[in-house]
């Protein structure tokens, strides 16, 4: 019996954290990133994490042609510069905002449509004590009406 209550705990134990986790970026997200996309429209999409230290993840979305577009990069200040570049489906690089002073956002027009990957950096950090230092994440695409 006991056996089988053990992994049972331990997979209750990281669902739970995970699921705090989902909601305190979903808050966060709420809270201090979606009002930075006005005056684009929230696409709808919330995609978020809580990313560690060294980190990169990435994103897969459709971009439609002649649409004017932000992209918005927005994460807990305790990351510290958080690089996204945008790369095209070959891997070709479009932008990184490392160019740009670690900017969080990219207005653009797409001029056709397609699909783009964003990839987000969590730098490395310079902590001494041996903390792992994580944080939230959210990747946001806004666009403005076209009426």
């Amino acid at each position: 019996m006991k056996k089988l209550l053990t992994p049972f705990l331990l997979l209750a134990f990281i669902f739970v954290f995970s699921i705090d986790g989902y909601a305190q970026c979903k808050g966060f997200t709420k809270k201090d990133c979606l009002p930075v996309l006005d005056p684009y429209i929230y696409n709808g999409q919330l995609n978020s994490a809580l990313l560690n230290e060294g980190d990169v993840a990435e994103l897969l979305l459709t971009f439609y042609g002649n649409q004017e577009y932000r992209l918005l990069i927005c994460s807990q200040e305790i990351l510290g510069n958080v690089e996204f570049n945008l790369l095209d489906k070959d891997r070709n690089l479009i932008f990184s905002n490392k160019d740009h002073n670690y900017t969080n956002m990219w207005d653009f027009t797409s001029t056709s449509t397609q699909q783009l990957i964003i990839e987000v950096v969590i730098p490395e950090s310079t902590n001494e004590g041996g903390n792992i230092v994580s944080g939230c994440v959210s990747i946001l695409m806004g666009f403005l009406s076209t009426e």
